[in-house]
């Protein structure tokens, strides 16, 4: 036994080494396992989110405000439920760059704003000093952390910095308006907290004695029925301003009472520690259809704007679909006479775009064509479109006077010298009725219409004199002044057969036409249908559908009126099916036959129904047309 213990004692002694190396071992595994980086595959779009999310798109902090918060030692969560005393720790942090800290504080305070926007009995005044803060620590990254905008373009920080100061202003704008009547104002001073918020008008609608009873932001909008938003991405909050005051309907013209602007918050310094102490700021109201740039204190950027919310809204509020129908039956809230709405305030240097739709119709028939010229940065900076909104019920030639009267009328008024550009080579584009309308104002009478019309009318040389000697001014037909260039879509310049369906004489039968234009009918009649004549004349036709027949006197005269030598001249046609032969051709209301015009500079046609003017080929032809004569003016 005794021989045996030295063997277990050094069994025992090698059995504890082992034991304690397989210990260290363990540890040194453990210990460097803490320290070990691992790597894992991440989806390029999570890769992508991770990146580009923050406040705005997820609701939650960006990666670059956390590792902001993270060296610092702060804890996410904490900071986002004081998220304002979190954005001012930030300005005595060390360890942190300029553009860091002001992002950082930007993003925090937009957390603290979006979350007093949620809790019903905050907001207010908190709510407005909140997105203050947030846009002046935005403006000071932008601009006052010394390195210019242009040096860092492609940053996403940027992006999301500049996507801070846009809302904010948005919010301010909005906010402020809504709640006029509960901040305390002087001089056009609004105080807001410590804040004193100047307000500083750019835009020819507004001044601060007449101000708009709504901003509304774009970006809060949607729209069934326009293709397309067009955008210019830039600096500032896209709004839409509604006017206080309805249009007079009795004027000649009107411009658009929810034109777009863009708002911008100008912070009063000049270097980034006046800027982080002051608490003046203006809130500047610009037309971004006149102003493309905004120049701060050490760049240029472009000016953000929308340029579709504000047309898109006029439309879906003008109840125009409804209103067409009255106007074509002539109910007693029916259009009485023609009216001009100017998309955008009067430009003396823009070329006019003046558009008739037709029959039945109204400006709406124009929202993608008007859109989409609009979303044309080098045509909107060139064009001002007028869309002329016109009754639809009434004759030909009295639509035709008072339309041509209309447009001078308001000439008249925007340049009462006749000096401006805008007066010269304008552009005119009707659409079906409103493209004849369009040919006859661009006509000019030889000297043969009346008796053209006397023949067709079958009027004696006696009752020919008394219809020129009554009707002299109606049967005047001259170019209007200032157009050298049309566009008729889809025009029926030698009627269409649709007009004498039993449907269309029976609609034709139910319009009602205002008591002055009986007067004229009647006057008309007494002219023309003489009662001791043994062979009745050809039937008098009066309504619009009545004109549109191809058998129509009018229409039939009027179709060998010359067009003005000036003034060239395009046509759009549509087809419903183009292998058939050219004589049975048509858009399923107007034949190509009808619609087709000798001497025109061009003739597209295009596979469509007789709304071929919303077509994309269409309006890229009508853009084309539009440049064509950009190149050729004198």
């Amino acid at each position: 036994m005794s021989q045996l213990l030295p063997s277990v004692y050094k069994i025992n002694f090698t059995t504890l080494n082992l034991w304690r190396w397989y210990c260290v071992l363990i540890g040194l595994a453990w210990l460097s396992g803490c320290a070990m980086v691992s790597v894992s595959n991440v989806d390029s779009r999570d890769f992508v989110k991770q990146r580009r999310g923050d406040v705005l798109t997820t609701g939650e902090l960006s990666q670059y405000s956390l590792v902001v918060l993270q060296i610092l030692g702060q804890e996410p969560g904490a900071c986002e439920s004081r998220a304002a005393e979190c954005a001012e720790m930030l300005h005595t942090a060390i360890g942190l760059n300029t553009p860091q800290r002001l992002s950082a504080m930007s993003e925090l305070w937009m957390y603290h704003a979006l979350a007093l926007g949620k809790r019903p009995l905050q907001g207010g005044g908190d709510e407005i000093n909140a997105y203050l803060m947030s846009a002046r620590y935005a403006y000071a990254y932008l601009f006052f952390s010394g390195v210019a905008p242009t040096q860092r373009v492609f940053e996403d920080r940027q992006t999301q910095v500049r996507d801070y100061y846009n809302f904010a202003v948005q919010q301010v704008a909005v906010l402020l308006f809504e709640q006029q009547q509960q901040v305390q104002q002087q001089d056009g001073r609004y105080q807001i907290a410590n804040w004193q918020i100047e307000t500083h008008f750019q835009h020819q609608r507004y001044h601060p004695e007449r101000l708009p009873s709504q901003l509304l932001p774009a970006a809060a909008m949607s729209f069934n029925g326009i293709r397309n938003q067009f955008r210019r991405d830039g600096l500032g909050a896209e709004l839409v301003a509604v006017a206080a005051t309805p249009a007079d309907n009795d004027a000649v013209y009107s411009m658009l009472p929810t034109p777009v602007v863009t708002a911008l918050l100008a912070f009063n310094a000049n270097t980034l520690a006046e800027l982080l102490q002051s608490q003046s700021v203006t809130l500047a109201l610009l037309d971004p259809l006149q102003q493309a740039a905004f120049q701060s204190s050490v760049a240029q950027v472009p000016l953000a704007a929308n340029f579709t919310a504000g047309y898109g809204l006029w439309l879906a509020r003008s109840d125009f679909s409804r209103q067409a129908l009255r106007n074509l039956m002539g109910s007693a809230s029916a259009l009485q006479t023609p009216h001009i709405f100017m998309l955008q305030p009067y430009d003396p240097n823009r070329k006019i775009i003046l558009m008739l739709h037709g029959i039945a119709s109204s400006p709406e028939a124009w929202v993608n064509t008007a859109n989409e010229v609009l979303g044309d940065a080098a045509l909107r900076e060139r064009y001002q479109i007028w869309q002329l909104y016109y009754p639809t019920n009434l004759p030909l030639i009295i639509n035709l006077q008072s339309i041509r009267e209309t447009v001078l009328a308001t000439l008249q008024a925007v340049d009462p010298d006749g000096t401006h550009a805008a007066s010269d080579d304008m552009v005119i584009i009707g659409h079906s009725m409103g493209g004849l309308l369009a040919r006859l104002l661009v006509s000019e009478d030889d000297g043969t219409f009346l008796d053209r019309l006397s023949e067709l009318l079958q009027l004696d040389p006696k009752r020919k004199r008394r219809l020129a000697e009554r009707f002299s001014a109606e049967l005047s037909i001259h170019s209007l002044p200032g157009v050298t260039r049309a566009v008729f879509i889809a025009a029926p310049h030698r009627g269409t057969d649709v007009a004498d369906y039993r449907l269309a004489r029976w609609l034709a039968g139910l319009i009602t036409l205002p008591v002055k234009v009986l007067e004229k009918v009647h006057q008309f009649t007494e002219v023309v249908l003489d009662p001791e004549q043994e062979i009745a004349p050809p039937k008098v036709r009066f309504t619009s559908i009545d004109n549109l027949s191809e058998h129509d006197s009018f229409i039939r005269a009027a179709i060998a009126l010359p067009i003005y030598p000036k003034v060239k001249y395009h046509s759009i046609i549509g087809v419903e099916n183009p292998q058939a032969p050219v004589v049975k051709q048509s858009d399923g209301v107007v034949p190509y036959l009808s619609a087709h015009l000798e001497g025109a500079e061009s003739e597209m046609v295009i596979r469509s129904c007789h709304s071929v003017q919303e077509t994309s080929a269409a309006i890229l032809e009508l853009r084309r047309i539009l440049y064509q004569h950009l190149t050729e003016l004198p």
